[in-house]
């Protein structure tokens, strides 16, 4: 068996965070039509926590393109390109409220995995800028999990 080689590993790692790029896009525009349409007796405070969230997921955006192109590559370019390449299913229509906490636990568990994934290349590669960054956003990710799956079990 060869080893694969630093170019190798560095399209690895890149073309895991190109697929990062794309589910941070598809989530945030999905948190911000959440934002946008969420209704019922628990508006205000999921109306505040979903305009959190998605500010959050709006760093992560530029934080993952930045790394990128640290890397000496290209981010995708447009949002054609992210949704082919995101592992997350565009909103249709307008869920409720307790549709909206469900379907983005699952998509934070998506994305968590997908960060895991790229931890794992860069960490085989001595990558600690990359490793760094995304155990952050992994990090964000388990605590909205828990908070909104605490949510969920009171609603």
């Amino acid at each position: 068996m060869t080893q694969a080689t630093n170019t190798e590993i560095d399209a690895t790692i890149i073309a895991g965070l190109n697929k990062l790029l794309a589910d941070a896009a598809v989530f945030r525009y999905k948190l911000q039509n959440y934002h946008w349409n969420v209704r019922g007796r628990q508006f205000f405070d999921l109306h505040k926590q979903f305009e959190t969230l998605y500010t959050s997921w709006t760093k992560h955006l530029d934080d993952i393109a930045e790394r990128i192109r640290a890397k000496e590559a290209s981010p995708l370019p447009t949002l054609a390109r992210c949704l082919e390449h995101t592992h997350l299913a565009e909103e249709e229509g307008t869920p409720d409220d307790k549709q909206m906490i469900e379907r983005i636990v699952a998509d934070l568990l998506t994305i968590h995995n997908a960060v895991r994934e790229v931890i794992e290349d860069a960490d085989d590669a001595g990558d600690r800028t990359t490793v760094n960054m995304l155990d952050d956003i992994g990090d964000e990710i388990e605590k909205r999990v828990w908070m909104f799956r605490a949510w969920h079990q009171g609603a």
